[in-house]
């Protein structure tokens, strides 16, 4: 998501149709979190690749580690 729409949607949030900003939002928290799970995996598949434990990612992450193993442990 580039930073224009985000922040059209986020200024939707004042416009004159409520509907339309909660509609415009809700995308836009969609594609962000789609975004950074992306990133998020990719930075704990670099991780392992150099080494940290499941421990380490959890804590960085601040989650459990049967958390972090479950959700990223077979990637």
């Amino acid at each position: 998501m580039d930073d224009t729409t985000l922040r059209t949607a986020i200024a939707a949030a004042d416009g004159d149709d409520p509907y339309r900003a909660l509609r415009d939002l809700h995308r836009a928290r969609v594609e962000v979190n789609r975004d950074l799970d992306r990133a998020e995996a990719i930075a704990v598949r670099r991780a392992r690749t150099a080494g940290s434990s499941w421990q380490l990612i959890a804590l960085a992450l601040e989650v459990s580690k049967q958390a972090v193993h479950k959700k990223y442990g077979r990637s």
